[in-house]
């Protein structure tokens, strides 16, 4: 972690995109843990170790911190989710059903699930989430696809990534309440043969 005396010796653009990247992550963590009620600017610009005044330079208002931290995270995860296959991943199609689910089960689905649950009751909110969940949604089918080498000209296989990624949302849904890790290495490991079998 960067001291306030490395951040000091940072070029000034470079200053501002440390602490961008530290609100962005400070708000997730958050909202993951205090849900969009206990998470207000300020609580993320203490956690963030920035003053409200840079966080609302940064972001303007509230529901820009927190759709601009969601995506964020979200596209972090699918550069990290595709690192881990590199030449893709088609012949360990269980590696690849284990890393969507563990996509749905850590602290980014908790802070979305929150986001979530305010949109539908934010008028000002909704629109921006509805439209940032279909853009992750989509780009997560690709890298599915991507991954497990399926082939969506053929019938039924467009279906079964998508089967799998709601699948993967509701064990995340199991896991909000309870630690559900049993269950869900068994289910898993079904959804896993299933997936080899639809997609050939």
């Amino acid at each position: 972690m960067r001291t306030t005396a490395d951040r000091d010796r940072l070029p000034k653009q470079d200053r501002s995109r440390v602490t961008r990247q530290r609100l962005l992550e400070a708000a997730v963590a958050c909202l993951a843990e205090h849900g969009w009620a206990g998470s207000t600017v300020a609580v993320v610009a203490e956690r963030a170790g920035v003053s409200r005044g840079a966080a609302q330079h940064h972001f303007p208002t509230r529901e820009d911190l927190f759709t601009a931290a969601v995506e964020y995270v979200a596209e972090e995860r699918s550069s990290a989710l595709r690192a881990l296959f590199p030449e893709g991943a088609a012949g360990d199609r269980r590696a690849v059903v284990t890393a969507l689910v563990d996509l749905y089960t850590g602290p980014l689905f908790r802070a979305a699930l929150q986001l979530w649950v305010a949109a539908s009751n934010e008028e000002q909110l909704r629109g921006r989430v509805t439209e940032l969940e279909a853009r992750v949604g989509r780009e997560t089918h690709r890298i599915a696809v991507d991954l497990l080498g399926a082939d969506e000209s053929r019938p039924g296989v467009r279906e079964t990534v998508q089967g799998l990624l709601d699948m993967a949302r509701g064990l995340g849904l199991a896991n909000v309440l309870t630690d559900d890790t049993a269950r869900r290495e068994r289910v898993v490991a079904q959804w896993a043969r299933l997936v080899d079998g639809a997609l050939g």
